[in-house]
């Protein structure tokens, strides 16, 4: 893949560049701020860029704005933005209009390159991607009534790896179990839960975000 890295710390950027070209991926502009992430994204309009969500000059969310601005004007090129916090807000943010060929992962994730290029292959293949740390926070949330006690071990379990952006297959391979099981797991929770399905992994994975994000207060 083509890649565009953006990320003001110049160590964490050149790591993170150096495991792409490891990997066999063409990392062909970096930046250092959102105004430089848009120039470079419309010179060499990459497959994907990898950006900071807190970026100068005041790290609070220009690298997201810049992500949302490169879907607008580039809508095949995927994004994956890094976060060093756990900010359900800002994933379901980013997804909200167009959850394909986007993924939002903990900055920690990155320097293990077997998720990193796993990721960019999902993202590369039209998927969504989120950050399993968040989903268990979201899942595992005590809420009073909470509607998630309806479900099987079972169903939570796939719950998850569904929020997480996994498709059945994937997650019969995960789970160990038929694709046939995956989706009636699939089709009892949603039934449960009182949410549609409309079979398209992407955006059974911002309906199941939204769910659990409404479910509770917000998390820091």
């Amino acid at each position: 893949m083509r890649l565009v890295v953006a990320e003001d710390t110049m160590l964490t950027r050149e790591g993170i560049v150096r495991l792409l070209q490891d990997a066999g991926h063409d990392v062909v502009g970096q930046a250092e701020d959102a105004d430089g992430l848009l120039r470079e994204a419309r010179q060499h309009r990459p497959d994907a860029v990898i950006v900071d969500i807190r970026m100068p000059p005041t790290h609070t969310d220009e690298g997201l704005v810049a992500a949302e601005q490169i879907r607008d004007e580039q809508p095949d090129v995927g994004v994956l933005v890094l976060s060093q916090y756990v900010e359900p807000s800002y994933a379901l943010r980013l997804i909200s209009e167009r959850p394909e060929r986007v993924g939002y992962l903990l900055k920690e994730r990155v320097f293990d390159v077997a998720i990193l290029v796993d990721a960019l292959r999902r993202i590369d293949d039209r998927e969504t991607v989120v950050d399993p740390t968040i989903v268990s926070r979201l899942v595992g949330r005590r809420r009073s009534p909470d509607p998630l006690r309806r479900l099987t071990d079972r169903e939570r379990e796939v719950l998850g790896l569904v929020a997480e952006g996994l498709s059945n297959k994937a997650i019969a391979a995960r789970l160990f179990i038929t694709e046939r099981t995956v989706e009636a797991h699939v089709t009892q929770m949603f039934q449960k839960l009182g949410l549609a399905d409309d079979g398209q992994s992407h955006r059974r994975v911002l309906v199941v975000l939204a769910y659990l994000r409404a479910s509770h207060h917000p998390i820091g």
